[in-house]
């Protein structure tokens, strides 16, 4: 068994988009997930390269280096967390990533650090806001009923922070309607 790990999977369509380029290259998987493909064999140096070509034109990157692959591991564990899992449940961002890296989160907190040039919480914090825009965009939940689901402590924490992100307030930004929302892999 072999994992090719893949840059830029952010969602549901991201994953279907793989396995469909997968398909079309006649190469059978046994699991594609966010920012992973787990194939039976390796594939050929040919193979490789023509899959990798293939991505990129979808907007997809094979990544073969392990600081890159981590740093990706770790985009794609924040943005599970954030924007696809519905629980109610507080977790500790630091515990998630180490159990889930089996790495110390200092080792990992720097390694984002120095290679995104910017912090994993202030990633988490973007995609938190991204996260608040659909919602807000969506007009089906309550600023308190947001601040619940995303594990705000009150309604002013998520309202400042979302100021301090956006320069707006969350009312104001729902007033204007605008989709300010970014694509999850430019955040």
């Amino acid at each position: 068994m072999t994992t090719l790990f893949i840059k830029n999977m952010v969602c549901n369509r991201c994953v279907m988009a793989v396995r469909n380029e997968l398909n079309n290259s006649g190469i059978e998987p046994i699991d594609v997930q966010l920012g992973e493909v787990t194939l039976e064999k390796d594939l050929t140096a040919q193979e490789k390269e023509k899959f990798s070509k293939a991505l990129v034109s979808l907007g997809f990157e094979m990544i073969d280096d392990k600081k890159s692959r981590l740093i990706e591991q770790i985009k794609t564990i924040i943005i599970d967390l954030v924007h696809h899992q519905d629980n109610g449940t507080k977790t500790n961002l630091s515990d998630v990533l180490s159990s889930k890296l089996f790495h110390d989160y200092n080792y990992l907190s720097n390694l984002f650090s120095e290679v995104e040039g910017t912090t994993i919480e202030k990633y988490f914090i973007a995609q938190k806001i991204e996260k608040v825009k659909e919602l807000l965009v969506y007009d089906e939940l309550s600023l308190s009923e947001i601040a619940f689901r995303l594990n705000y402590s009150s309604v002013a924490y998520l309202s400042n922070q979302f100021k301090k992100v956006t320069g707006l307030s969350p009312s104001h930004f729902k007033n204007i309607r605008e989709d300010r929302r970014k694509p999850l892999d430019e955040v």
